[in-house]
């Protein structure tokens, strides 16, 4: 099996792209892909991948190749899985976003009211009273990682608002999170077995919510909606298929906004100009969120399996095959969004990214991860003149989602 090349040792422009494992952990975790992604989308913008260790693959590139691909869902199919990892073993569970129509679109009309806008605009205060409680007990003057104190506090308070779930046992969920996206190779679980073990006891808690949910009046919140739903009443007699709806709903609430919270900070130190334009004109922040989410593209890819032999970009897929959209590369379109590797923060078009997917899979809670990072920057400039990074990010080592385990930073005071 080819391995990805060494990133400290070759230079992406002179090596053969069919060597390439554009998967592999170890370039996203040195944020060493770029340069990779630039070559496929000037070379080969639908590149075949012969080898990896997640078998053959197709890479999808460019911004409106990628758009083609996830509005066809005929063609290009969302079954059996998501991620480039193929279900393995018996112990396998399936979500409505790894569903075509009709199942999809019958369990997502189920659960989109907990994030429709009236539901939205009742828990903005929510937010911005947690946000503010957070920045508040932050430590001048000392430095912290703000990926644990802010990023991962305030996306998992809000995860346990939506659930409505044990708000003392809320860092449950994000592990939950951690442990059903990150396999050995991230340090997070040490073996297949505490995986499993680990997510049956999220099953098993939230079975006992369900029954709980069930039998009392329909509530707004996410267990509540699916125990009442018309669609999605019995799912709890299908274990795997509720385990995999939940974890759906976790990580969706859960690690985009967390990284991109992150990743603006990050962002911000990185092009220090844009941090001035911003706190000279407060109302950019809407448009600086988009442009954020387009920057820092917190899931880097999304899975579809071929239904039948077709062409794209010239190239001839056959029925069967994995094809790879990476949204990272995407929205680094220089073709869509000139300087895409710098944020810009009243870039024209920022909310053309594809960060949250395009079609029918479009991500439900996109409005309320803008919402949360809205808020967060608004209260942020209430009371810093800079979170200042103080070090070197480290990276989640995964070619899935494309976040940071540690951010240090200082805050200092307005």
């Amino acid at each position: 099996m080819s391995q990805a090349p060494s990133i400290n040792e070759l230079d992406a422009d002179m090596v053969d792209l069919a060597e390439v494992d554009i998967s592999h952990w170890d370039l996203w975790q040195n944020d060493a892909q770029w340069p990779y992604f630039a070559r496929m989308r000037r070379e080969d913008p639908v590149h075949y991948s012969a080898e990896s260790r997640y078998g053959p693959f197709w890479s999808i590139t460019r911004f409106h190749d990628i758009k083609a691909v996830d509005k066809d869902h005929e063609t290009f199919s969302s079954e059996p899985s998501i991620t480039i990892l193929d279900p393995v073993g018996d112990f396998r569970s399936t979500n409505f976003i790894a569903m075509d129509p009709p199942k999809h679109d019958e369990q997502r009309k189920t659960v989109s009211p907990a994030v429709a806008p009236r539901n939205l605009t009742l828990l903005e205060d929510t937010i911005r009273q947690r946000a503010g409680n957070i920045l508040d007990n932050l430590p001048l003057g000392e430095t912290f990682n703000w990926v644990d104190r802010v990023s991962i506090e305030l996306t998992t308070q809000m995860l346990a608002t939506l659930f409505d779930f044990p708000f003392e046992q809320r860092r449950k969920l994000t592990r939950w999170s951690d442990v059903s996206t990150g396999g050995r190779e991230t340090g997070v679980i040490a073996s297949v077995e505490e995986r499993r073990a680990e997510l049956m006891e999220c099953l098993d808690t939230f079975t006992e919510i369900w029954h709980q949910r069930a039998a009392a009046e329909p509530a707004p919140d996410l267990i509540s909606m699916l125990a009442h739903g018309e669609a999605t009443r019995d799912m709890v007699n299908r274990p795997m298929e509720y385990l995999g709806n939940l974890i759906l709903l976790i990580v969706g609430g859960n690690d985009t906004t967390r990284n991109s919270i992150s990743g603006g900070v990050y962002a911000l130190n990185r092009f220090p100009e844009e941090y001035d334009k911003l706190r000279g004109d407060p109302s950019l922040i809407p448009n600086m969120v988009a442009e954020i989410i387009r920057w820092q593209t917190p899931l880097a890819h999304m899975r579809r399996t071929a239904t039948r032999d077709t062409e794209l970009g010239g190239k001839h897929i056959k029925q069967g095959d994995k094809v790879i959209m990476w949204y990272a590369s995407g929205n680094r379109d220089e073709e869509v969004f000139p300087a895409a590797d710098r944020l810009i923060i009243d870039r024209d078009n920022a909310r053309q990214h594809v960060s949250f997917g395009y079609g029918i899979h479009r991500c439900m809670g996109n409005r309320l991860a803008e919402m949360q990072l809205r808020v967060v920057w608004e209260e942020i400039l209430k009371r810093f003149h800079s979170v200042e990074v103080v070090g070197e990010p480290e990276r989640v080592r995964s070619n899935f989602v494309k976040g940071y385990t540690q951010l240090p930073v200082r805050v200092h005071p307005a």
